[in-house]
């Protein structure tokens, strides 16, 4: 029980020191087009559990009904639980960084337009999975860390509507939409 109480914290020392280089590299190009045509999604579902509302972002932006993926987060899950979307949990991290579930390998595989990050909290594990998601465009909140996300976007994580319509705004700007 000590030696894994050790190993985790090692883990957890490693996945730190693996989040700060990730940050200080130079992010990778996404040679995708102008537009939004796949939306990844990174959800804390302990602090906003209707992750199912994403999904409107199909109708909203005009997208294929399969054009968004959404993984949630979630401290602690029993993997027996149903859940309407994929998630993983900190049990899920293993050395140098690398998040071992095969939900996150498949979100990993795929490149998006965009990468939502719906969460608020300074957590190790959704912020490794941010920095190695490849997205054109990464949108957030401005309690991150601003090196994370290119638009950040100051709303209250409990009301996705406004999320939602100011998203759609600065797009529209952007000329994404």
């Amino acid at each position: 029980m000590f030696l894994r109480g050790l190993q985790d914290k090692f883990k957890v020392k490693s996945g730190h020191k693996h989040l700060q280089e990730e940050i200080e590299k130079p992010s990778s190009v996404v040679n995708r087009e102008k537009g939004i045509t796949s939306i990844g999604c990174i959800v804390d579902v302990d602090n906003f559990q209707s992750a199912e509302v994403f999904y409107e972002l199909i109708d909203e932006f005009s997208l294929r009904p399969n054009a968004i993926k959404i993984i949630g987060y979630k401290r602690e899950y029993d993997k027996n639980s149903p859940y309407a979307i994929q998630i993983f949990s900190d049990k899920d991290l293993g050395w140098k960084g690398v998040i071992e579930n095969g939900y996150v390998l498949e979100f990993l595989g795929r490149e998006y337009d965009m990468l939502i990050n719906y969460y608020e909290e300074d957590n190790l594990m959704m912020k490794l999975l941010s920095v190695k998601t490849k997205a054109r465009l990464k949108v957030g909140f401005g309690t991150l860390d601003p090196k994370i996300n290119d638009l950040i976007l100051n709303t209250p994580l409990k009301d996705f509507k406004v999320f939602k319509s100011e998203l759609k705004k600065y797009l529209k700007v952007l000329k994404e939409l």
